[in-house]
Parts: C-alpha cells; sequence; structure tokens
C-alpha cells in the first residue's frame, strides 16, 4: 500500500521507509540472481546489501504503482504468476508482494533479529490478472468466521483446558508493531485489517498445542481441519483490504 501510495505521488520516499521501520530495526535489499541485479541495479546474491531507497528506485518501473499482495500456503496459491523464482520464495515465506508490470516481485524475510530483508525476483510476463474479491464480501465472510470462533474455541476444548485463552489473544494482538497507513487510507479497508489481525490472533491461540501434548493425533487432526475456515477468511480479506487499497493510491485510467 505504501509503495502504491508513493509510485502515485500521495506519499513521500521518507513516510514509507519510516512506515517500515516497527516491522524491523533494518531493512536491506538484495536481487534474487544476477539477472535481476542487472535489470534492477540491486546487489547481486553475495555482493554487500542495498536499502530500502535503492528499492523504491527500482520500483519506479511500474507505470500505475499496481503492487499485488499475496498470501499463498500449501493448497491456495492465488495471485502468484506461475512457476519460478519468486513463487517459490512466496509460498516458503507465506507472502510476497508482486508488481506484474514492472516485472518484479518481491519477498521479505527476517535473517536476523531486527533484520528483515527483501529480495527482489525477476517475474516474466505476461502475469494473470488478479482474482477479485469485493471488500464488502470478505468482510462478512471474516464477521461469519469470527462469530464462529467462540464456538470453536469451546468445542475444540481450547478454553477449558487453558484458562488464560483471552488473554493470550489480546497479548499477542498488543505485541503486533504499531502499523501505519499512508492518509487516505480506506476505512473499510482499515476495518477489515483489524478485524483480520484479531481473527489471526484467535487462530493462533486455538492452534498452539495443549499442556502437556494431551491432544491425541487424530484430535489435533479435527482441529486443524475445523479452523482452516478461519485462515482461509484472513488470507482473502487481507488480500482484498490491500487491494481495495491499491486501487485508491493508484486508480487504473
Amino acid at each position: 500500500m505504501w509503495s502504491s501510495a508513493w509510485l502515485a505521488g500521495s506519499a513521500a520516499p521518507d513516510d514509507v521507509l519510516d512506515a517500515l521501520t516497527p516491522w524491523a530495526e533494518a531493512h536491506d535489499v538484495v536481487a534474487a540472481d544476477e539477472a535481476t541485479a542487472a535489470a534492477t541495479d540491486l546487489p547481486a546474491p553475495g555482493a554487500p546489501v542495498s536499502s530500502l531507497t535503492f528499492l523504491l528506485a527500482a520500483l519506479r518501473r511500474a507505470p500505475r504503482g499496481a503492487g499485488r499482495l499475496v498470501l499463498p500456503v500449501a493448497g491456495d496459491i492465488r495471485g502468484l504468476p506461475g512457476p519460478g523464482s519468486f513463487t517459490s520464495a512466496a509460498i516458503a515465506a507465506g507472502e510476497g508482494v508482486l508488481y506484474g508490470e514492472a516485472g518484479l516481485g518481491v519477498v521479505p524475510s527476517p535473517i536476523a533479529d531486527g533484520v528483515l530483508r527483501w529480495t527482489v525476483h525477476t517475474v516474466p510476463a505476461p502475469v494473470p490478472p488478479a482474482e477479485y474479491v469485493p471488500l464488502a464480501e470478505a468482510e462478512h465472510e471474516l464477521r461469519s468466521q469470527v462469530r464462529q470462533s467462540t464456538s470453536l474455541l469451546t468445542e475444540l476444548g481450547v478454553a477449558r483446558h487453558r484458562p488464560g485463552v483471552r488473554e493470550e489473544i489480546a497479548a499477542a494482538l498488543r505485541a503486533r508493531p504499531a502499523t501505519h497507513w499512508p492518509a487516505g487510507m480506506p476505512g473499510r479497508a482499515l476495518r477489515v485489517l483489524q478485524q483480520a489481525d484479531e481473527v489471526e490472533a484467535i487462530l493462533a491461540a486455538a492452534s498452539a498445542d495443549e499442556p502437556g501434548g494431551a491432544l491425541s493425533a487424530s484430535a489435533a487432526t479435527a482441529r486443524r481441519e475445523a479452523l482452516r475456515p478461519l485462515d482461509t477468511a484472513v488470507r482473502i480479506a487481507r488480500r482484498a483490504a490491500v487491494a481495495e487499497a491499491v486501487r485508491t493510491y493508484a486508480p487504473t485510467p
């Protein structure tokens, strides 16, 4: 969202850099291979790393700043461009940003305490269009899953065996980095992202191992299957909210 706002002239470069600070004390940037390094003027693997400023310069190639958030997991790789280094890296990380018109894909990964590395990949054209999910639809599904989550936790015995689970969820939300948004962030998109954070915290609490490993293998499998719709709803909601914001900052003519 920040790169889209910057490329559209709605945010300054320093605003983008400041917005990323809560997520890591230091950020560095490298190209995934020699060919990408030559195309982007970013450091090749093994060379001294670069900074986010140079990543922003590379993204200037995107005609309209059309960044696409991808949140792939096994069995659900929607939004990815097809086989390639970006797809493999995004699946391994569980996230990435695709700049299809620029032919670039970026994947963040923590490499040390307080250090986040952004690896830039070349993405072959053409990139298939992103799946469109109306934000209202994504929000409705997420709210439905939120309503079901309390009963799920009870049915799965999480609250019974771990009476402090609500405190765990609240603590997980407090521990998230303080996110800053560009000016003009759509209110509905922001609300959906906040709801997604809440559901993710519920998921983490519900997925945690039982004390003493008391949960049987069959019960653990049943729990994972029961919680899968929650995880899917979170990823769909986040993609839809980010896509809505990108359209706001960098509308298609």
